[in-house]
Protein backbone atom coordinates (compact mmCIF):
# COMPACT_ATOMS: atom_id res chain seq x y z
CA UNK A 1 0.00 0.00 0.00
CA UNK A 2 3.03 2.34 0.11
CA UNK A 3 2.25 2.99 -3.55
CA UNK A 4 -0.51 5.36 -2.36
CA UNK A 5 1.68 7.74 -0.38
CA UNK A 6 1.06 10.35 -3.09
CA UNK A 7 -2.75 10.08 -2.95
CA UNK A 8 -5.71 11.11 -0.85
CA UNK A 9 -8.36 8.70 0.39
CA UNK A 10 -11.90 9.96 0.97
CA UNK A 11 -14.40 7.75 2.77
CA UNK A 12 -18.03 8.62 2.07
CA UNK A 13 -20.74 7.83 4.62
CA UNK A 14 -24.40 8.63 5.14
CA UNK A 15 -24.19 10.64 8.36
CA UNK A 16 -27.03 12.03 10.45
CA UNK A 17 -28.32 15.33 11.77
CA UNK A 18 -29.68 13.59 14.90
CA UNK A 19 -26.76 11.75 16.51
CA UNK A 20 -23.14 10.78 15.77
CA UNK A 21 -23.75 7.03 15.56
CA UNK A 22 -24.20 6.96 11.78
CA UNK A 23 -20.84 8.58 11.04
CA UNK A 24 -18.83 7.03 13.88
CA UNK A 25 -17.63 3.88 12.04
CA UNK A 26 -16.53 5.89 8.99
CA UNK A 27 -14.46 8.19 11.19
CA UNK A 28 -12.94 5.29 13.10
CA UNK A 29 -11.90 3.44 9.94
CA UNK A 30 -10.40 6.67 8.58
CA UNK A 31 -8.47 7.11 11.84
CA UNK A 32 -7.04 3.58 11.56
CA UNK A 33 -5.98 4.04 7.93
CA UNK A 34 -4.48 7.43 8.76
CA UNK A 35 -2.47 5.89 11.59
CA UNK A 36 -0.96 3.37 9.16
CA UNK A 37 0.48 6.19 7.04
CA UNK A 38 -0.56 4.58 3.77
CA UNK A 39 -1.99 7.70 2.11
CA UNK A 40 -0.82 11.27 1.98
CA UNK A 41 -4.24 12.39 3.23
CA UNK A 42 -7.33 10.67 4.64
CA UNK A 43 -10.66 12.47 4.95
CA UNK A 44 -14.37 11.71 5.39
CA UNK A 45 -17.50 13.30 3.97
CA UNK A 46 -21.19 12.58 4.38
CA UNK A 47 -24.63 12.94 2.83
CA UNK A 48 -26.28 14.29 5.98
CA UNK A 49 -23.35 15.54 8.01
CA UNK A 50 -20.27 17.74 7.71
CA UNK A 51 -18.17 17.88 5.66
CA UNK A 52 -20.44 17.49 2.65
CA UNK A 53 -19.44 15.91 -0.64
CA UNK A 54 -18.71 19.18 -2.40
CA UNK A 55 -16.51 20.84 0.23
CA UNK A 56 -14.45 17.72 1.01
CA UNK A 57 -12.37 18.39 -2.11
CA UNK A 58 -11.13 21.56 -0.38
CA UNK A 59 -9.74 19.37 2.42
CA UNK A 60 -7.29 17.42 0.27
CA UNK A 61 -4.43 18.63 -1.90
CA UNK A 62 -3.34 15.44 -3.63
CA UNK A 63 -3.68 15.24 -7.39
CA UNK A 64 -4.91 11.66 -7.09
CA UNK A 65 -8.00 11.04 -4.95
CA UNK A 66 -9.49 7.64 -4.16
CA UNK A 67 -13.13 7.66 -3.06
CA UNK A 68 -14.50 4.61 -1.25
CA UNK A 69 -18.23 4.59 -0.36
CA UNK A 70 -18.69 3.24 3.15
CA UNK A 71 -22.04 1.80 2.09
CA UNK A 72 -23.35 -1.74 2.06
CA UNK A 73 -24.61 -2.08 -1.50
CA UNK A 74 -24.39 -0.73 -5.04
CA UNK A 75 -27.80 0.77 -4.57
CA UNK A 76 -29.47 4.14 -4.97
CA UNK A 77 -26.86 6.12 -3.06
CA UNK A 78 -23.76 4.63 -4.65
CA UNK A 79 -25.16 4.65 -8.18
CA UNK A 80 -27.01 7.97 -8.17
CA UNK A 81 -26.55 10.24 -5.15
CA UNK A 82 -22.81 9.94 -4.56
CA UNK A 83 -21.69 10.35 -8.20
CA UNK A 84 -24.02 13.34 -8.54
CA UNK A 85 -22.87 15.06 -5.36
CA UNK A 86 -19.18 14.26 -5.90
CA UNK A 87 -19.41 15.37 -9.55
CA UNK A 88 -18.21 12.06 -10.97
CA UNK A 89 -18.90 11.02 -14.53
CA UNK A 90 -17.12 7.64 -14.57
CA UNK A 91 -15.00 5.38 -12.35
CA UNK A 92 -12.09 7.65 -13.35
CA UNK A 93 -12.91 11.36 -13.44
CA UNK A 94 -10.38 14.07 -14.30
CA UNK A 95 -11.34 17.54 -13.16
CA UNK A 96 -9.60 20.68 -11.86
CA UNK A 97 -6.18 19.07 -12.11
CA UNK A 98 -7.19 16.02 -10.07
CA UNK A 99 -7.70 12.38 -10.99
CA UNK A 100 -10.64 11.08 -8.95
CA UNK A 101 -11.00 7.30 -8.66
CA UNK A 102 -14.41 6.02 -7.56
CA UNK A 103 -14.16 2.58 -5.96
CA UNK A 104 -16.87 0.04 -5.23
CA UNK A 105 -18.71 0.23 -1.88
CA UNK A 106 -17.22 -1.78 0.96
CA UNK A 107 -20.26 -4.00 1.43
CA UNK A 108 -19.86 -5.88 -1.85
CA UNK A 109 -16.23 -6.90 -1.34
CA UNK A 110 -15.66 -10.69 -1.14
CA UNK A 111 -13.93 -10.34 2.24
CA UNK A 112 -17.24 -9.34 3.81
CA UNK A 113 -18.08 -13.05 4.02
CA UNK A 114 -15.14 -13.65 6.33
CA UNK A 115 -16.13 -10.70 8.50
CA UNK A 116 -19.72 -11.93 8.82
CA UNK A 117 -18.64 -15.38 9.96
CA UNK A 118 -16.09 -13.89 12.35
CA UNK A 119 -18.69 -11.52 13.81
CA UNK A 120 -21.09 -14.43 14.36
CA UNK A 121 -18.43 -16.33 16.31
CA UNK A 122 -17.56 -13.24 18.37
CA UNK A 123 -21.14 -12.51 19.40
CA UNK A 124 -21.79 -16.11 20.48
CA UNK A 125 -18.44 -17.35 21.82
CA UNK A 126 -18.28 -21.08 22.44
CA UNK A 127 -21.69 -21.75 20.88
CA UNK A 128 -21.39 -24.63 18.34
CA UNK A 129 -22.06 -23.51 14.77
CA UNK A 130 -23.93 -26.75 14.03
CA UNK A 131 -26.48 -25.75 16.66
CA UNK A 132 -26.73 -22.15 15.47
CA UNK A 133 -28.86 -20.43 12.85
CA UNK A 134 -27.24 -17.35 11.30
CA UNK A 135 -29.60 -14.56 10.24
CA UNK A 136 -28.23 -11.69 8.14
CA UNK A 137 -30.54 -8.69 8.28
CA UNK A 138 -30.90 -5.88 5.75
CA UNK A 139 -33.23 -2.95 5.28
CA UNK A 140 -35.04 -4.01 2.14
CA UNK A 141 -36.23 -1.40 -0.34
CA UNK A 142 -37.93 -1.11 -3.72
CA UNK A 143 -35.63 1.75 -4.78
CA UNK A 144 -32.88 -0.55 -6.01
CA UNK A 145 -32.73 -4.34 -6.27
CA UNK A 146 -29.00 -4.32 -5.45
CA UNK A 147 -29.81 -3.39 -1.86
CA UNK A 148 -31.24 -6.87 -1.33
CA UNK A 149 -28.97 -8.69 -3.75
CA UNK A 150 -25.81 -8.01 -1.74
CA UNK A 151 -27.28 -9.78 1.31
CA UNK A 152 -28.60 -12.71 -0.74
CA UNK A 153 -25.11 -13.10 -2.19
CA UNK A 154 -23.54 -13.26 1.26
CA UNK A 155 -26.06 -15.86 2.41
CA UNK A 156 -25.27 -17.98 -0.66
CA UNK A 157 -21.52 -17.65 -0.10
CA UNK A 158 -21.74 -18.71 3.55
CA UNK A 159 -24.04 -21.61 2.71
CA UNK A 160 -21.78 -22.71 -0.14
CA UNK A 161 -18.64 -22.23 1.92
CA UNK A 162 -19.69 -24.98 4.34
CA UNK A 163 -18.95 -22.93 7.46
CA UNK A 164 -20.92 -25.37 9.59
CA UNK A 165 -23.98 -23.34 10.60
CA UNK A 166 -27.23 -25.22 11.03
CA UNK A 167 -28.75 -22.79 8.53
CA UNK A 168 -28.09 -19.36 7.06
CA UNK A 169 -31.02 -17.11 6.14
CA UNK A 170 -31.59 -13.53 5.05
CA UNK A 171 -34.29 -11.29 6.53
CA UNK A 172 -35.36 -7.69 6.04
CA UNK A 173 -37.05 -4.83 7.81
CA UNK A 174 -39.38 -3.82 4.98
CA UNK A 175 -39.46 -6.84 2.64
CA UNK A 176 -40.22 -10.52 2.97
CA UNK A 177 -38.88 -12.57 4.63
CA UNK A 178 -39.35 -10.19 7.54
CA UNK A 179 -36.90 -10.12 10.42
CA UNK A 180 -39.86 -10.14 12.81
CA UNK A 181 -40.47 -13.74 11.64
CA UNK A 182 -36.98 -14.92 12.69
CA UNK A 183 -38.36 -17.71 14.91
CA UNK A 184 -40.35 -19.17 12.00
CA UNK A 185 -37.43 -18.80 9.58
CA UNK A 186 -34.97 -20.69 11.80
CA UNK A 187 -34.90 -24.02 13.63
CA UNK A 188 -31.68 -24.22 15.66
CA UNK A 189 -31.69 -23.67 19.46
CA UNK A 190 -29.26 -20.75 19.05
CA UNK A 191 -29.86 -17.86 16.67
CA UNK A 192 -27.22 -15.26 15.80
CA UNK A 193 -28.50 -12.11 14.12
CA UNK A 194 -25.99 -9.88 12.31
CA UNK A 195 -27.28 -6.57 10.88
CA UNK A 196 -25.75 -5.96 7.46
CA UNK A 197 -25.56 -2.24 8.08
CA UNK A 198 -22.65 0.18 8.27
CA UNK A 199 -23.44 1.70 11.68
CA UNK A 200 -25.27 1.02 14.92
CA UNK A 201 -27.76 3.73 14.11
CA UNK A 202 -31.54 4.03 14.10
CA UNK A 203 -32.25 0.78 12.24
CA UNK A 204 -29.67 -1.65 13.65
CA UNK A 205 -29.55 -0.42 17.24
CA UNK A 206 -33.11 0.80 17.78
CA UNK A 207 -35.57 -0.60 15.23
CA UNK A 208 -34.44 -4.19 14.66
CA UNK A 209 -34.31 -5.11 18.40
CA UNK A 210 -38.01 -4.24 18.58
CA UNK A 211 -38.77 -6.38 15.52
CA UNK A 212 -36.85 -9.27 17.09
CA UNK A 213 -38.76 -8.96 20.36
CA UNK A 214 -35.71 -7.89 22.39
CA UNK A 215 -37.50 -4.67 23.31
CA UNK A 216 -41.10 -3.56 23.45
CA UNK A 217 -40.39 -0.11 22.05
CA UNK A 218 -37.61 1.82 20.37
CA UNK A 219 -35.06 2.92 22.94
CA UNK A 220 -32.35 5.54 23.07
CA UNK A 221 -29.50 5.74 20.58
CA UNK A 222 -26.23 3.93 21.25
CA UNK A 223 -24.43 7.23 21.81
CA UNK A 224 -26.96 8.06 24.53
CA UNK A 225 -26.87 4.65 26.24
CA UNK A 226 -23.13 4.04 26.00
CA UNK A 227 -23.47 0.22 26.04
CA UNK A 228 -24.61 -2.35 23.49
CA UNK A 229 -27.36 -4.92 24.00
CA UNK A 230 -26.46 -7.74 26.41
CA UNK A 231 -26.47 -11.30 25.03
CA UNK A 232 -28.02 -13.82 24.97
CA UNK A 233 -31.76 -13.10 24.93
CA UNK A 234 -34.18 -15.90 25.84
CA UNK A 235 -36.95 -15.53 23.28
CA UNK A 236 -39.55 -18.00 22.02
CA UNK A 237 -37.75 -20.94 23.58
CA UNK A 238 -34.44 -20.11 21.93
CA UNK A 239 -31.25 -18.19 22.74
CA UNK A 240 -30.88 -15.18 20.47
CA UNK A 241 -27.54 -13.39 20.10
CA UNK A 242 -27.64 -9.94 18.56
CA UNK A 243 -24.56 -8.43 16.94
CA UNK A 244 -23.50 -4.89 16.27
CA UNK A 245 -23.71 -3.74 12.65
CA UNK A 246 -21.10 -5.41 10.48
CA UNK A 247 -19.76 -2.00 9.45
CA UNK A 248 -18.50 -1.39 12.99
CA UNK A 249 -16.04 -4.29 12.70
CA UNK A 250 -12.46 -2.95 13.05
CA UNK A 251 -11.28 -5.06 10.12
CA UNK A 252 -13.50 -3.00 7.81
CA UNK A 253 -10.48 -0.73 7.44
CA UNK A 254 -8.78 -3.59 5.61
CA UNK A 255 -11.81 -4.04 3.36
CA UNK A 256 -11.59 -0.35 2.44
CA UNK A 257 -7.95 -0.80 1.49
CA UNK A 258 -8.84 -3.94 -0.45
CA UNK A 259 -11.29 -1.94 -2.54
CA UNK A 260 -8.54 0.56 -3.38
CA UNK A 261 -6.13 -2.21 -4.41
CA UNK A 262 -8.84 -3.94 -6.44
CA UNK A 263 -9.61 -0.68 -8.23
CA UNK A 264 -5.95 -0.25 -9.17
CA UNK A 265 -5.78 -3.80 -10.52
CA UNK A 266 -9.02 -3.47 -12.49
CA UNK A 267 -8.23 -0.09 -14.06
CA UNK A 268 -4.45 -0.34 -14.37
CA UNK A 269 -3.75 2.71 -12.21
CA UNK A 270 -0.11 3.79 -12.12
CA UNK A 271 1.48 4.77 -8.81
CA UNK A 272 4.31 6.92 -10.18
CA UNK A 273 3.40 10.32 -8.82
CA UNK A 274 5.41 12.95 -6.97
CA UNK A 275 4.47 14.19 -3.48
CA UNK A 276 4.63 18.00 -3.31
CA UNK A 277 4.68 20.05 -0.13
CA UNK A 278 1.48 21.15 1.57
CA UNK A 279 0.19 24.51 0.37
CA UNK A 280 -2.52 24.43 3.04
CA UNK A 281 0.04 23.97 5.80
CA UNK A 282 2.01 26.89 4.39
CA UNK A 283 -1.13 29.05 4.44
CA UNK A 284 -1.88 28.21 8.08
CA UNK A 285 1.72 29.03 9.08
CA UNK A 286 1.55 32.29 7.14
CA UNK A 287 -1.75 33.32 8.74
CA UNK A 288 -0.37 32.73 12.22
CA UNK A 289 2.71 34.78 11.39
CA UNK A 290 0.38 37.58 10.30
CA UNK A 291 -1.32 37.44 13.70
CA UNK A 292 -4.47 35.69 12.51
CA UNK A 293 -4.93 33.48 15.56
CA UNK A 294 -8.70 33.03 15.53
CA UNK A 295 -11.05 30.84 13.53
CA UNK A 296 -14.68 30.61 14.57
CA UNK A 297 -14.75 30.14 18.33
CA UNK A 298 -11.16 28.89 18.52
CA UNK A 299 -7.92 30.69 19.37
CA UNK A 300 -4.67 29.20 18.02
CA UNK A 301 -1.24 29.56 19.61
CA UNK A 302 2.18 28.54 18.30
CA UNK A 303 4.51 27.14 20.97
CA UNK A 304 8.30 27.48 21.15
CA UNK A 305 8.89 23.79 20.42
CA UNK A 306 7.00 23.92 17.11
CA UNK A 307 3.78 22.52 18.51
CA UNK A 308 0.42 24.31 18.70
CA UNK A 309 -2.38 24.72 21.19
CA UNK A 310 -6.07 25.49 20.67
CA UNK A 311 -8.75 26.65 23.09
CA UNK A 312 -12.17 28.31 23.06
CA UNK A 313 -11.81 32.04 22.49
CA UNK A 314 -13.93 32.71 25.60
CA UNK A 315 -11.37 30.76 27.68
CA UNK A 316 -8.40 32.99 26.85
CA UNK A 317 -7.72 33.94 30.48
CA UNK A 318 -8.42 30.56 32.13
CA UNK A 319 -5.73 28.34 33.62
CA UNK A 320 -7.98 25.46 34.68
CA UNK A 321 -8.61 23.95 31.24
CA UNK A 322 -8.74 20.19 30.71
CA UNK A 323 -5.79 19.15 28.49
CA UNK A 324 -6.26 17.04 25.35
CA UNK A 325 -3.59 15.79 22.95
CA UNK A 326 -3.77 14.86 19.27
CA UNK A 327 -5.87 15.95 16.33
CA UNK A 328 -8.49 13.23 16.72
CA UNK A 329 -9.49 14.65 20.10
CA UNK A 330 -10.76 17.71 18.22
CA UNK A 331 -13.56 15.62 16.74
CA UNK A 332 -14.64 14.50 20.19
CA UNK A 333 -14.51 18.04 21.61
CA UNK A 334 -16.59 19.36 18.71
CA UNK A 335 -19.20 16.60 18.87
CA UNK A 336 -21.35 17.90 21.74
CA UNK A 337 -22.12 21.30 23.25
CA UNK A 338 -21.83 22.19 26.94
CA UNK A 339 -25.21 20.60 27.67
CA UNK A 340 -24.22 17.33 26.01
CA UNK A 341 -26.37 17.90 22.92
CA UNK A 342 -25.08 16.60 19.57
CA UNK A 343 -23.75 19.33 17.24
CA UNK A 344 -24.54 18.26 13.67
CA UNK A 345 -23.48 21.72 12.44
CA UNK A 346 -19.89 22.37 13.46
CA UNK A 347 -20.07 26.05 12.58
CA UNK A 348 -22.92 26.68 15.02
CA UNK A 349 -21.71 29.03 17.80
CA UNK A 350 -22.17 26.29 20.41
CA UNK A 351 -18.64 24.89 20.79
CA UNK A 352 -18.19 23.74 24.36
CA UNK A 353 -15.69 25.41 26.68
CA UNK A 354 -13.17 24.27 29.26
CA UNK A 355 -10.58 22.45 27.12
CA UNK A 356 -7.12 23.02 25.67
CA UNK A 357 -5.93 20.90 22.77
CA UNK A 358 -2.22 20.32 22.07
CA UNK A 359 -1.03 19.15 18.63
CA UNK A 360 2.57 18.44 17.70
CA UNK A 361 2.93 20.04 14.25
CA UNK A 362 1.24 21.74 11.31
CA UNK A 363 -0.09 18.47 9.91
CA UNK A 364 -1.92 17.72 13.16
CA UNK A 365 -3.07 21.33 13.47
CA UNK A 366 -4.69 21.31 10.03
CA UNK A 367 -6.34 17.96 10.71
CA UNK A 368 -7.67 19.23 14.04
CA UNK A 369 -9.08 22.35 12.39
CA UNK A 370 -10.80 20.18 9.77
CA UNK A 371 -12.45 18.28 12.63
CA UNK A 372 -13.56 21.51 14.28
CA UNK A 373 -14.55 23.33 11.08
CA UNK A 374 -14.59 20.96 8.08
CA UNK A 375 -12.94 22.33 4.92
CA UNK A 376 -12.51 25.80 6.47
CA UNK A 377 -8.76 25.93 5.86
CA UNK A 378 -9.04 24.71 2.28
CA UNK A 379 -11.83 27.15 1.48
CA UNK A 380 -9.95 30.10 2.99
CA UNK A 381 -6.83 29.17 1.02
CA UNK A 382 -8.77 28.75 -2.24
CA UNK A 383 -10.46 32.13 -1.70
CA UNK A 384 -7.06 33.82 -1.38
CA UNK A 385 -5.95 32.09 -4.57
CA UNK A 386 -9.18 33.20 -6.29
CA UNK A 387 -9.98 29.55 -7.01
CA UNK A 388 -12.98 29.06 -4.74
CA UNK A 389 -16.34 28.42 -6.42
CA UNK A 390 -19.80 28.11 -4.91
CA UNK A 391 -23.04 26.40 -5.87
CA UNK A 392 -26.17 28.53 -6.39
CA UNK A 393 -29.05 27.44 -4.17
CA UNK A 394 -31.34 26.82 -7.15
CA UNK A 395 -28.75 24.46 -8.63
CA UNK A 396 -28.45 22.57 -5.34
CA UNK A 397 -32.22 22.25 -4.90
CA UNK A 398 -32.62 21.32 -8.54
CA UNK A 399 -30.48 18.21 -8.19
CA UNK A 400 -32.42 16.83 -5.22
CA UNK A 401 -34.27 13.55 -5.70
CA UNK A 402 -36.60 11.28 -3.76
CA UNK A 403 -38.50 12.94 -0.94
CA UNK A 404 -36.55 16.18 -1.53
CA UNK A 405 -37.32 16.58 -5.22
CA UNK A 406 -39.97 19.25 -4.56
CA UNK A 407 -37.61 21.62 -2.74
CA UNK A 408 -36.94 23.81 -5.78
CA UNK A 409 -40.62 24.77 -6.00
CA UNK A 410 -40.21 27.40 -3.27
CA UNK A 411 -40.48 31.00 -4.44
CA UNK A 412 -37.61 33.48 -4.45
CA UNK A 413 -39.22 35.36 -1.58
CA UNK A 414 -39.52 32.16 0.43
CA UNK A 415 -35.88 31.32 -0.32
CA UNK A 416 -34.58 34.69 0.91
CA UNK A 417 -36.69 34.47 4.08
CA UNK A 418 -35.63 30.87 4.70
CA UNK A 419 -31.91 31.63 4.36
CA UNK A 420 -32.14 34.70 6.58
CA UNK A 421 -33.79 32.63 9.30
CA UNK A 422 -31.89 29.35 8.99
CA UNK A 423 -28.43 30.82 8.42
CA UNK A 424 -28.62 33.65 10.96
CA UNK A 425 -25.42 34.26 12.95
CA UNK A 426 -27.04 32.75 16.05
CA UNK A 427 -27.31 29.47 14.11
CA UNK A 428 -24.16 29.41 11.97
CA UNK A 429 -20.89 31.35 11.80
CA UNK A 430 -20.11 30.62 8.16
CA UNK A 431 -20.25 33.46 5.65
CA UNK A 432 -22.47 32.52 2.70
CA UNK A 433 -20.77 32.69 -0.69
CA UNK A 434 -23.49 30.98 -2.71
CA UNK A 435 -26.26 33.02 -4.41
CA UNK A 436 -29.84 32.05 -5.10
CA UNK A 437 -29.00 32.12 -8.82
CA UNK A 438 -25.82 33.45 -10.48
CA UNK A 439 -27.38 36.93 -10.60
CA UNK A 440 -29.19 36.93 -7.23
CA UNK A 441 -26.82 37.06 -4.24
CA UNK A 442 -28.07 36.81 -0.68
CA UNK A 443 -27.57 39.87 1.56
CA UNK A 444 -24.25 39.82 3.43
CA UNK A 445 -24.43 39.23 7.19
CA UNK A 446 -21.84 41.66 8.59
CA UNK A 447 -22.06 40.05 12.03
CA UNK A 448 -20.17 37.03 10.60
CA UNK A 449 -17.15 39.07 9.58
CA UNK A 450 -14.19 38.75 11.97
CA UNK A 451 -11.40 41.13 10.91
CA UNK A 452 -8.02 39.49 11.29
CA UNK A 453 -9.49 36.00 11.73
CA UNK A 454 -9.30 32.98 9.44
CA UNK A 455 -12.75 33.08 7.79
CA UNK A 456 -15.42 30.40 7.90
CA UNK A 457 -16.92 30.18 4.43
CA UNK A 458 -19.96 28.37 3.09
CA UNK A 459 -19.70 27.30 -0.56
CA UNK A 460 -22.89 25.24 -0.72
CA UNK A 461 -26.10 25.15 1.32
CA UNK A 462 -26.11 22.44 3.97
CA UNK A 463 -28.74 19.72 4.65
CA UNK A 464 -30.48 22.05 7.11
CA UNK A 465 -31.34 24.39 4.22
CA UNK A 466 -32.53 21.51 2.05
CA UNK A 467 -34.76 20.25 4.86
CA UNK A 468 -36.13 23.74 5.46
CA UNK A 469 -36.89 24.13 1.74
CA UNK A 470 -38.72 20.81 1.70
CA UNK A 471 -40.82 21.86 4.69
CA UNK A 472 -41.78 25.12 2.98
CA UNK A 473 -42.54 23.38 -0.32
CA UNK A 474 -44.71 20.79 1.44
CA UNK A 475 -46.63 23.43 3.42
CA UNK A 476 -47.17 25.54 0.30
CA UNK A 477 -48.41 22.53 -1.66
CA UNK A 478 -50.81 21.48 1.09
CA UNK A 479 -52.16 25.03 1.44
CA UNK A 480 -52.89 25.21 -2.29
CA UNK A 481 -54.56 21.82 -2.25
CA UNK A 482 -56.68 22.81 0.75
CA UNK A 483 -57.84 25.89 -1.14
CA UNK A 484 -58.97 23.71 -4.08
CA UNK A 485 -60.46 20.92 -1.98
CA UNK A 486 -64.08 21.68 -2.89
CA UNK A 487 -63.45 21.41 -6.61
CA UNK A 488 -60.95 18.55 -6.32
CA UNK A 489 -62.00 16.18 -3.53
CA UNK A 490 -59.21 13.65 -4.24
CA UNK A 491 -55.96 15.59 -4.06
CA UNK A 492 -52.51 14.20 -4.92
CA UNK A 493 -50.18 13.81 -1.95
CA UNK A 494 -46.65 15.14 -1.60
CA UNK A 495 -44.20 12.46 -0.48
CA UNK A 496 -43.49 12.26 3.24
Amino acid sequence: MSAHAHAALILVGHGSTVNPDSSAPTHLHADEIRRRGLFREVACCFWKEEPNMREVYEMVESEVVYIVPNFISEGYFCQQVLPRELRLDAPVTRRDGKTILYCDPVGIHPNMTRLLVQRADEVAPGVPREKTSLVIVGHGTNLNENSRKVIENQVALIRGGHYGFAEVVDAYMEEQPFVADWARLTTAPNVVVVPFFIADGLHSFQDIPVLLGMREETGAALSEMGVFHQNPHELQGRLLYYSGAIGTEALMADVILDQVNDFDAKHGISSRFSVPGSRLNESVASWLTQGRHQIGEITLSAENDGSYSLRHTADHDRDDLTPFHGAEEAREIARYDDSGKFRPLHSAPTLKRGWQLHVRDLDELRLALDFFYPAAIGCAHALEQEKLSSTPLRELLGRQTGMYRFTNTISDTQAFEMVAKTCASKNCQRRILWPLTPGQPFPADDSKSQPGAIPLLCIEACPHIVSAARKIAKETFEAKEAARIQSSPVAPQLDD
